[in-house]
């Protein structure tokens, strides 16, 4: 029986996106996420060269799913408020994404940054669809594109990233994920508007 390399790469990786999302780069264990997939450890070294290059890639494919999902409005087809929204939803549908990204973060330059170069030209691109929003008047034209982008993102998802201040800070308030939803929307629209 032949070698399925595409499906022993997808298992792994499946596995990969929980160990890593729990436990972190720097605390993931290779045997875990080989025991969880059915599959022998050597394959990760032998498929992904190793541990950080297994979360690079990790992160990579989640990262990628998220650019699909998520895209930016195109002038005349919503605003950034509609993206906000969207982003939100998609968050809360795939929480670990926001957890592999917290833990990247938090390793504070001690490693590399998982796919730097190909992330940067990405948000180069989040920038420039933004750009093309402040150019059709549907997006205010005196903040810098990304950082019109990194605001929108932060509001979208600091309700999933900090629950235990969102919960908090609303002493009271409907905390409901769609009151939530509504408000950072309205919110968004209002930070964003042209």
């Amino acid at each position: 029986m032949a070698w399925d390399t595409a499906r022993t790469k997808r298992l792994l990786l499946e596995a990969a996106v929980e160990e890593y999302a729990e436990h972190g780069p720097d605390g993931a264990r290779v045997d875990r996420v080989a025991a969880q997939a059915g599959v022998n450890k050597e394959r990760i070294y032998q498929y992904f060269g190793g541990k950080e290059k297994l979360f690079t890639a990790v992160l990579e494919a989640e990262l990628a799913k998220a650019a699909d999902a998520v895209p930016l409005p195109a002038p005349g087809e919503g605003d950034l408020g509609d993206f906000a929204g969207r982003l939100y939803d998609y968050h809360r549908g795939h929480p670990h994404l926001l957890r592999l990204l917290s833990w990247e973060g938090l390793r504070d330059g001690r490693a590399p940054v998982a796919a730097e170069a190909a992330r940067a030209a990405h948000y180069t691109e989040k920038a420039a669809a933004v750009a093309a929003l402040q150019e059709a008047g549907a997006a205010d034209p005196q903040v810098a594109p990304g950082r019109l982008f990194g605001a929108v993102f932060a509001l979208a998802t600091w309700w999933l990233t900090m629950p235990q201040l969102a919960r908090m800070s609303l002493a009271g308030a409907d905390g409901s994920p769609a009151a939530t939803r509504g408000d950072l929307v309205a919110l968004a629209r209002r930070m964003t508007a042209a």
